[in-house]
């Protein structure tokens, strides 16, 4: 698949917009018939789930566009921006989370029907976790950030209901009214470690991070099976752009080479890195390998 034939993946958050919906209904549900802020907490991450997913549909279907006059790179980079968005949306949810503890430590209530409302909570972790696999899978077969994102989002989702429905159950077995709220606290804090990697990411992937250092290893082999073709590389540079993957470098070659024979070895050269990474967008400088000129670098500062 080269770079340019990346499919729709807007059909995966459809299916996380379902989940979330169903599982708001089932938390608040569940929130309603215990009083427990713990499984308040749990819902209001859902409604954060429902939101980014809102934005994920819409980046990813804006990602899916070919490059065009305006955008001769494609739009891969709105994925980026889907998830700087949900990570701050991760951070509301997580001040309101705290909010609502710190009240509920002040002014303690009662539990009701606490064990319905965990066996719904329960369910609710059950949808989230099976579309989490599902979009987790989708993620990093396309490379795609925003279905990452979301999947690593929902699974934290379900730890964090795993985390509740302890706290709570234990609330109910030793009737110690703070550690409800306690619960929450600690949900809302596992809520910003998991929005802070997910801005923390998107932010290098604005920045036009390095690929990471297992494909670059990939990139040296590859470039390393060339060394025996009186032929040399340097200069080597990376970048990713949500699933796109950018290179560029130079290839010093004898300088009584044709054009069409130093053409010929870069089209090898490009084969060989797109069969073993996926989306890889190469960009080769041909040099003369007698010219001092030729192993000079661009300035990296």
């Amino acid at each position: 698949m080269t770079a340019d034939e990346r499919p729709d993946l807007s059909r995966f958050a459809l299916l996380s917009i379902a989940a979330a919906i169903v599982t708001i209904a089932l938390k608040v549900s569940a929130w309603q018939v215990s009083g427990s802020v713990g499984l308040l907490s749990d819902a209001a991450e859902s409604l954060v789930n429902l939101a980014a997913a809102v934005a994920a549909f819409l980046a990813l279907r804006v990602a899916a566009r070919p490059a065009d006059a305006g955008h001769n790179f494609g739009h891969s980079k709105a994925e980026y921006f889907s998830a700087v968005f949900e990570g701050v949306l991760i951070v509301v949810a997580a001040v309101v989370i705290i909010m609502s503890a710190v009240d509920r430590l002040l002014h303690p209530q009662e539990l009701e029907r606490i064990g319905l409302g965990l066996i719904i909570s329960l369910i609710a972790a059950a949808v989230n976790g099976a579309v989490a696999v599902v979009l987790l899978r989708a993620g990093g077969r396309y490379r795609s950030l925003t279905l990452q994102a979301d999947g690593k989002h929902l699974m934290a989702d379900v730890w964090t209901s795993a985390g509740v429905v302890v706290g709570v159950a234990l609330v109910a077995l030793t009737g110690w009214l703070p550690l409800d709220a306690l619960v929450a606290i600690a949900v809302a804090i596992n809520i910003l470690v998991v929005g802070g990697r997910v801005m923390w990411r998107s932010a290098a992937g604005l920045m036009d991070a390095a690929m990471p250092a297992a494909d670059r290893a990939v990139i040296d082999e590859v470039l390393a099976g060339f060394a025996d073709r009186d032929v040399r590389f340097h200069d080597v540079r990376t970048r990713e752009s949500a699933h796109e993957r950018f290179i560029q470098f130079h290839m010093l070659v004898p300088g009584d080479w044709s054009v069409a024979r130093g053409h010929d070895l870069a089209e090898e050269v490009e084969t060989a890195l797109a069969a073993r990474l996926d989306h890889i967008r190469p960009t080769i400088h041909v040099e003369p390998i007698e010219d001092a000129r030729s192993y000079e670098n661009w300035r990296l500062d």
